[in-house]
């Protein structure tokens, strides 16, 4: 079975085409740039990449665009071959828990949650409806990042503000890469032969977007990620977490409007912001014995990731395991090592040669001696994405 899993971003498609259910990667690809001059796109499949520059006004062309790719390439010879497809759906609010098989009822209701993440659920809502008219026998499955987070407990998802703005306007934490979170804890239980609910874990996603985990008993409990993707630690340009006044303040001081101050949060802040250089962990590493705010730059990475692990160890009670993905945590070796050096409170100690050689694989980095175990495990989002199609269709 021949199932599509898609990213939509506000400019972006990604894509990879699964044979299911070997999870075999057919093809895979981006359309980048949408609804901008010089869009590109990149496409793998049998050992080759091919990119292109493209003219690609809006969601609805780029899916056209790939789905004639797909033929163009011999990718597959009919569309109908492709039996799913399988959309990252961003925030779905208190509405949607677990994966749903898209129809008219569910697309409304997608509809009314697009005030939750203006710059992805639109672009996310374009593209169901986009591939539903391209391909209509095809199974339509919306996966929620914010699904693996519905456990949380209140104390952890109500903010101490009026409790019927809560009620009234959804106003609460959503937290974010709930996908991946879910596949790398799935992966965790099969590598450690460890069961679901004895599990306690703490895992971090570190990419250009990063938020931290705690797992109690098989069940998010906390998430660093708050209403929106901008809070929480620090990230390549998203600021974390800031004093609220500071919104006001800024506006005033630099005479711009709050919509201003929140793309400076999201834009311009973070590890660019601090260090000057580059969002890129990497080149601002480069420089951090010549360069103070370089060197400030991955202090304050590293302090705000270590503050939140120590919060949720407080919370979980027991720490089992710590898990890195994402494109900085699996990577990154002296991340995995300054983060760890500051963890010993625990009992966490790695071992510097499996640290040092772990990259982008499934390893055990943590010492015999250690505590706690240490991973690092690569994310794929859009496997579980194209399971979750496969277990609609076949269940």
């Amino acid at each position: 079975m021949k199932i599509l899993a898609v990213n939509a971003g506000s400019s972006t498609l990604k894509w990879k085409l699964f044979n299911m259910p070997s999870a075999k990667v057919i093809a895979k690809g981006q359309i980048e740039r949408i609804g901008l001059d010089g869009a590109i796109e990149t496409t793998e499949f049998a050992e080759k990449k091919i990119t292109e520059q493209i003219q690609s006004n809006n969601h609805q062309e780029a899916v056209t665009r790939l789905l004639e790719l797909l033929r163009e390439y011999h990718i597959v010879e009919q569309l109908d071959e492709i039996k799913g497809v399988g959309h990252r759906f961003v925030n779905g609010g208190t509405v949607f828990s677990k994966s749903v098989v898209v129809n008219d009822e569910v697309l409304a209701k997608m509809e009314k949650l697009k005030v939750l993440a203006p710059l992805h659920n639109p672009a996310n809502i374009m593209a169901i409806r986009a591939f539903k008219e391209v391909l209509p026998e095809a199974l339509s499955v919306a996966v929620f990042d914010t699904g693996f987070h519905h456990t949380m407990p209140e104390e952890n998802v109500i903010y101490s503000i009026p409790y019927e703005y809560y009620k009234k306007y959804h106003v609460q934490k959503f937290g974010a890469h709930g996908i991946s979170y879910r596949f790398v804890f799935n992966r965790l239980l099969e590598l450690t032969s460890k069961k679901k609910a004895k599990t306690n874990t703490i895992l971090m996603h570190l990419g250009s977007g990063a938020s931290i985990c705690a797992v109690k008993d098989g069940r998010s409990i906390d998430t660093s990620m708050g209403f929106s993707p901008v809070s929480g630690i620090t990230m390549q340009t998203r600021s974390g977490d800031v004093d609220p006044s500071l919104l006001i303040y800024l506006e005033n001081q630099l005479g711009v409007s709050s919509t201003r101050v929140l793309d400076i949060l999201n834009k311009e802040s973070g590890i660019l912001g601090i260090s000057g250089i580059s969002p890129d962990m990497r080149e601002v590493f480069a420089q951090k014995e010549t360069n103070h705010r370089a060197d400030l730059a991955v202090k304050i990475f590293i302090n705000r990731i270590v503050k939140y692990i120590g919060s949720y160890a407080a919370e979980l009670g027991r720490i089992d395991s710590l898990v890195f993905t994402g494109g900085i945590g699996e990577n990154v070796p002296f991340i995995r090592r300054m983060v760890c050096a500051q963890l010993g409170i625990f009992g966490v100690k790695l071992d510097k040669q499996c640290n040092e050689n772990a990259m982008a694989v499934e390893q055990k980095i943590s010492s015999i001696d250690s505590a706690v175990e240490v991973w690092t495990i690569p994310t794929n989002e859009e496997l579980m994405i194209a399971e979750d199609v496969y277990n609609l269709e076949n269940n």
